[in-house]
């Protein structure tokens, strides 16, 4: 596992210890970061359910300004840090051992607005996917914000949630990569 692309390109990442957590391959990664614009100018991006921040650590590579990276794990959270350590972007980040929904809130008290999350989580946590709305309903989530759900190849997410409409989805083996745009409420259009 390395960063695909950017300021740190090539440095290996750690992976979390054990079989509690499936890091995320670095040819989804590329392709990932191709669907959804290889490179940013900025603003904040959210790696919940990290494992070992490797989403978010492209993100910064790519030219996100911060990211916060949040999982319960405490294995995960000792990644993160070595790996932030390792790519000197620690300064850009902010790592919380926390519930992802308690750390959606905190979030909203802390006034963060974010144009980019990434939702991986445990396979069998269908539900944790309408977090990308409960993070809409908070205000944390921008107007041009974008949505990254990897799941199980078994698992059929919705092409339109209360706020966020698919406009990608790539299967690779056994995962499925879902890319959503926010569009408001449903019945609003901000295109």
């Amino acid at each position: 596992m390395r960063v695909v692309a950017g300021s740190v390109k090539g440095l290996p990442l750690k992976a979390v210890p054990g079989t509690s957590t499936r890091p995320t391959t670095d040819k989804v990664k590329e392709s990932i970061f191709n669907m959804i614009g290889p490179f940013f100018d900025g603003g904040y991006a959210l790696d919940l359910f990290a494992g070992s921040g490797g989403l978010g650590i492209e993100a910064l590579s790519r030219g996100i300004d911060r990211a916060i990276f949040t999982d319960k794990d405490r294995k995960a959270i000792e990644t993160i840090h070595a790996n932030l350590e390792k790519t000197r972007l620690s300064g850009q980040a902010e790592v919380f051992k926390a519930d992802a929904e308690r750390a959606l809130k905190a979030m909203q008290k802390n006034g963060v607005q974010a144009r980019l999350l990434f939702l991986d989580p445990p396979y069998h946590m269908e539900k944790a996917y309408g977090l990308m709305d409960k993070a809409a309903e908070l205000g944390i989530m921008t107007d041009d914000s974008i949505v990254v759900c990897e799941h199980d190849r078994d698992v059929e997410l919705s092409s339109r949630t209360k706020y966020y409409e698919r406009f990608k989805k790539e299967l690779y083996g056994s995962t499925i990569i879902s890319i959503y745009r926010f569009k408001g409420e449903e019945g609003e259009d901000f295109e």
